[in-house]
Formats: C-alpha cells, sequence, structure tokens
C-alpha cells in the first residue's frame, strides 16, 4: 500500500495538478492539507473519476483536510473524536480507515512567532492530538498521522539551523510536543528509510528558496511499528514541486509491503 501526504496550498488553485500527480504517483491513500475549501466545493467526483473515495473537513476559507482513498474509505471522524469542533481544531483533522489502517490528515497550525497566542494554540492543538491517540488509537495497531506538521524534527531537517534560532517549527517546546507522539508509539516513516540531512518537503515561495535548495522537512508520516516494519520506500517528490503553480509543499510518498499470511 502507498500513503501519501500532501500540503496543497489551495486545492482550487493546484486540482490539476493534484490530478496529475494522482495518476503517475499512483497513491493508495493521499491526505490532503490546506485544501482552503468548504466541504459544498469539494471536488468529489473528479477524484471519483480517478477511482478515489474522498473525504473533506473544510470552511471555505483557511485550512481543509481530505483523505483520498482506493482501498475504502470507512468510519470517518473529521475533528478528534469524541469532541465538538472548536475554534483551535480549526478544521486541521480528519481520519479513516483505509486498507485495514486508521489513516488521519493533519494540518498542525503554524504558529507564527515564539511566545504569541499563535503559538501556544499550535502546541495546545498539539497536546489534544496526543490526548487523541491515547484516547482513541493503540499503538500495538495500525495508525498513521499524515500531514504537515509545521515542526522540523531535528536540526538536519533545515537548511541552516542558524537562521532559525528562536523561531517556530524548531523551538523545543514545538520538537517536544511532536516527540511526544512518537513516545506514545509513532514513527518517522521517512528516517526509516533516509538518514541524510538536508533532505525538504517545503521551500519558500521567496528569494528563489527552492532552487538554493533553502527548505525544511516539515511535512511527515508517523505510523506505528506494526506498520513502520512494512516500509519498503519512501520519496520526496521534489518534481511535483515544479513547473507552473506549484505549492509549496512537494508531496511525501510511503510504500508499505502486503502483511504476510
Amino acid at each position: 500500500m502507498r500513503i501519501a501526504t500532501w500540503n496543497v496550498n489551495s486545492l482550487k488553485v493546484r486540482l490539476p495538478r493534484v490530478e496529475e500527480w494522482l495518476q503517475y504517483a499512483h497513491p493508495d491513500v493521499l491526505c490532503l492539507q490546506e485544501t482552503k475549501m468548504a466541504d459544498g466545493a469539494f471536488p468529489t467526483m473528479a477524484f471519483a473519476s480517478l477511482g478515489y473515495e474522498a473525504a473533506h473537513h473544510g470552511n471555505g476559507r483557511w485550512n481543509g483536510v481530505a483523505i483520498l482513498s482506493r482501498v475504502g474509505l470507512e468510519d470517518v471522524v473529521a475533528g478528534f473524536e469524541g469532541e465538538q469542533e472548536d475554534e483551535i481544531v480549526e478544521s486541521r483533522f480528519i481520519s479513516a480507515t483505509c486498507g485495514g489502517a486508521r489513516v488521519s490528515s493533519v494540518y498542525v497550525p503554524n504558529g507564527r512567532s515564539v511566545g504569541s497566542e499563535h503559538y501556544e494554540a499550535k502546541l495546545e492543538w498539539l497536546g489534544r492530538l496526543r490526548e487523541h491517540l491515547q484516547a482513541s488509537c493503540d499503538p500495538q495497531g495500525r495508525v498513521a498521522i499524515c500531514g504537515d506538521f509545521n515542526i522540523a524534527p531535528e536540526d538536519r531537517d533545515v537548511y541552516d539551523p542558524a537562521k532559525f534560532v528562536g523561531a517556530t517549527h524548531v523551538s523545543d517546546a514545538e520538537r517536544k510536543a511532536l516527540a511526544a507522539l512518537t513516545d506514545w508509539g509513532l514513527v518517522d516513516a521517512f528516517r526509516e528509510r533516509h538518514q541524510e540531512d538536508k533532505l525538504f518537503s517545503w521551500w519558500d515561495y521567496r528569494a528563489g528558496d527552492f532552487h538554493e535548495h533553502r527548505g525544511m522537512r516539515i511535512d511527515l508520516i508517523l505510523v506505528t511499528r506494526v506498520l513502520a516494519d512494512r516500509i519498503t520506500w519512501a520519496l520526496i517528490d521534489r518534481f511535483a514541486r515544479k513547473g507552473k503553480l506549484p505549492s509549496d509543499h512537494a508531496p511525501l510518498l510511503v510504500d508499505l509491503a502486503d502483511e504476510g499470511p
């Protein structure tokens, strides 16, 4: 099974690129973030024509998350299970069972600046995600949390750590919140196959950062160990960051071997 995640930074703008990418990358499950669409505007039929069921959670202004699947889409829950959607959750989380795995698409708040109210809301959101895992998921089960975490897990995940001192995405508190997810029982799927530094998934549109390779690795697929043991291949698709009207993020793909008899 091939699982992918992609912050498309407006599906209305990027739909032709996503359709093209689905036809050459062939993911079985694709988690999308920053669709910036309302549920009623989501192009369900366009994805159905390519063989994908779809579930979307968005309010039409900002954020918005979705899951596309061609291996089943069951038990869809928008927001954290058992909780009322509120201004903290903000159309940033959706889960479904796909191909026997509980898959979630997440768009973690940016945080803007360390110490700001937005930064504190980001840490609260990550705490809610950890509580959701504890209450609703099994670390021994098949769980995949995929999306834009807006956190670079380590210094090797940014192009120049010295330029990020005191900034969001790399602060101790954010990395500690991310580590709480791995402590629960999740594994960074990409790092199971690649240990090199300076492998990025996001580049600012400005100042030629993509071409100068000034980026960050903030898009992650976190999986439980039972899924991590099945990983055969992982890739950040830089090709999808090129060309006309790209997102500022590249898709991340992970392949899982079929389970044995």
